[in-house]
């Protein structure tokens, strides 16, 4: 998805959730700079690519189901393995260290660092609210690349998608996966805030038409 398809869609995001697309964009100059003065440690988008591109990728999702999921074996042992945020704890409790996590430094940020030393290319994701977690957290990651949802820059990038489950998918699509499968998603999780049931609705209306396979 290109940013002039994207950009509709995220201004309706805008007005559903009362978001500003200034603090947004704040946040991806804040991301900027920060990815810049990390110099060589910021990620080419190539090293992303050599995971992706052409291969055959898993996206978990951190629902509650994620840990039945693995236990049933659904993730096969030649496919890539994208975590979104939360569900790379559940990964690491299973011995499974995913390729690639998708996070907006909302999760276990001692997982996160954990599965980052183990080779894991962190995509760190900035948004309004999230500011401070960045600055925090940002310069002690290794491997990471930046997104954002509004317009990109020369080192923050939008493959387009709004939760980090969703965007997961989004990014292996747009780096040229040759097959996208999901566990660990659950659309209609009734234990969850009733912002984050709006956003699972988000993610769901954003999902209809991708190609990907829920396992």
């Amino acid at each position: 998805m290109n940013i002039d398809e994207w950009d509709p869609i995220y201004e309706q995001i805008l007005r559903d959730f009362g978001f500003t697309r200034a603090a947004d964009e704040r946040a991806a100059h804040v991301l900027s700079a920060l990815l810049t003065a990390k110099g060589s440690s910021n990620l080419p988008l190539e090293r992303l690519d050599h995971v992706i591109y052409g291969r055959d990728v898993i996206v978990c999702g951190k629902a509650p189901t994620l840990l039945k999921d693995l236990r049933a074996g659904k993730i096969s042992a030649d496919e890539t393995v994208i975590a979104a945020d939360g569900a790379t704890s559940v990964l690491l409790s299973q011995g499974v260290i995913p390729a690639v996590i998708i996070s907006d430094l909302d999760g276990a940020i001692s997982d996160l660092r954990l599965a980052n030393a183990m080779c894991a290319i962190v995509v760190v994701h900035a948004h309004g609210d999230n500011v401070d977690k960045l600055e925090a957290h940002v310069p002690l990651l290794h491997r990471i690349l930046g997104t954002t949802q509004t317009h990109p820059l020369s080192n923050v990038f939008n493959f387009g998608g709004f939760t980090d489950g969703d965007r997961a998918i989004f990014l292996a699509e747009a780096r040229g996966a040759r097959r996208i499968s999901a566990i660990g998603f659950d659309f209609s999780d009734r234990n969850v805030t009733p912002r984050k049931m709006k956003k699972l609705k988000w993610a769901k209306r954003l999902l209809k038409h991708r190609k990907v396979h829920f396992k």
